[in-house]
């Protein structure tokens, strides 16, 4: 049987001014081959986040990350590496998270954590939470995955729970 793959996750896009951190598992294979947070066309996080931050939804993809910061909206992963066939969350094995306890220096404006989907939220609570390193002011939100596998809400269902972070958008 071959080995899994080792995959790492991308780099954090962010800047000394963000309020809001959005947080995913691990990028999906389309992401990570393009280098790219949320690269898949079926994902909605582009349609949600350009709809609560004011901003063309179809920018070039560095226009996007620039309207994100400006907005004052972080984006990583929990995860920074682990080892996954395919694109499902279920199929994370082997996760290391990121070093969260530098972000959070490098970070002294964040206010809100926005967990984007379910695995997101518990693999932060199992790393992350017990090393008692998350700032007592910064609140979390668990949100429902953008992820066109999580089908159980339609597009607008999403925008209306992703609409409680409207209110820490710059």
């Amino acid at each position: 049987m071959a080995e899994i793959e080792r995959l790492q996750g991308l780099a954090a896009v962010s800047s000394a001014r963000a309020r809001v951190l959005v947080l995913g598992s691990m990028p999906g294979a389309i992401s990570l081959q393009q280098q790219q947070y949320y690269a898949h066309p079926r994902n909605s996080f582009w349609p949600i986040m350009a709809n609560l931050a004011g901003f063309p939804a179809d920018l070039a993809y560095s226009e996007r990350l620039t309207a994100l910061l400006d907005a004052g909206v972080a984006i990583w992963d929990v995860i920074g590496h682990c080892q996954r066939q395919g694109s499902l969350d279920t199929a994370i094995k082997n996760e290391q998270v990121n070093d969260f306890a530098c972000f959070f220096s490098q970070h002294p404006k964040l206010q809100v954590i926005a967990f984007n989907g379910a695995k997101a939220a518990q693999s932060f609570t199992r790393h992350v939470l017990p090393l008692q390193i998350v700032p007592t002011e910064i609140a979390l939100i668990n949100l429902p995955s953008t992820s066109p596998a999580y089908a159980a809400l339609s597009l607008q269902e999403k925008l209306k729970q992703w609409q409680q972070l409207k209110s820490f958008i710059y």
